[in-house]
């Protein structure tokens, strides 16, 4: 009964949350009598997200696949790069400053060089979002890899394991909180990341639907592009939300 109610909770509070912000929303829109050429209501976006639903589809699955490319680039190289720092303090020492720096580079500023290089295909926005997604799993991992106690690495040399067992059965399976802590993060700059490379240079995308409602004074086109992608970011979060819960469950 305690865990059903727990669920309940779990759902209801947060549907809670984004019921009252609708309804400030709509509130300070009928108080201030705010034009809906600047912000429309709730209802204006509903109806907006209905009479361009294809468009916003079709512009959302090139951005869903430059997100999803780049989540999973981004993440697997973190993790190999996080592997190889871990085994090779020299490595880390040499690299990692490195990644710390280009990780400081705005991503607004890397795109054009990004689009100069890799043209203005889907390339250069998975590339973004690989990028934005690679720092924070890398660091995750890295903590993560070396959680273990020294204790417990003295136990598995005692009982000579090697360096793959140790690696497979305490390093990995002691990351794995840190792993979908940082995935968790990424699942939603992957898609700002798409969406930042589509400002920049695309034609199609939820990005560059974006600007061309702006630019045409489109409000309610352009606040329903920003709720397609939200819901998006939103949808990619609860999926590792439940893997998280699939692989974690021994926690």
């Amino acid at each position: 009964m305690n865990v059903s109610r727990s669920k309940f909770a779990s759902m209801v509070w947060p549907l809670c949350g984004a019921i009252s912000l609708l309804a400030l929303w709509w509130l300070v829109i009928l108080v201030f009598e705010v034009e809906e050429y600047i912000a429309p209501t709730p209802l204006g976006v509903l109806q907006a997200v209905q009479a361009d639903f294809n468009l916003l589809m079709w512009n959302l699955l090139p951005t869903l696949t430059e997100a999803i490319s780049g989540f999973l680039l981004g993440n697997g190289l973190a993790i190999l790069v996080a592997i190889a720092f871990v085994h090779s303090m020299t490595l880390e020492r040499m690299y990692f400053p490195i990644a710390v720096l280009f990780n400081t580079i705005p991503i607004i500023a890397l795109a054009p060089i990004l689009i100069h290089l890799l043209g203005l295909g889907m390339a250069p926005k998975i590339a973004i979002a690989t990028i934005i997604c690679f720092f924070p799993t890398l660091v995750n991992m890295i903590r993560g890899f070396r959680s273990c106690s020294a204790n417990e690495l003295e136990l598995m040399r005692v009982l000579s394991a090697s360096r793959s067992e140790i690696f497979f059965k305490l390093r990995l399976p002691r990351s794995l909180p840190f792993l979908f802590a940082s995935l968790k993060i990424t699942s939603t700059m992957a898609v700002i990341g798409a969406i930042v490379g589509e400002w920049i240079g695309s034609s199609q995308g939820i990005g560059a639907l974006i600007i061309q409602a702006t630019f045409n004074y489109r409000v309610g086109l352009l606040y329903a592009a920003i709720v397609v992608s939200s819901l998006f970011s939103l949808l990619l979060f609860a999926l590792v939300v439940q893997a998280e819960k699939y692989f974690l469950r021994w926690e």
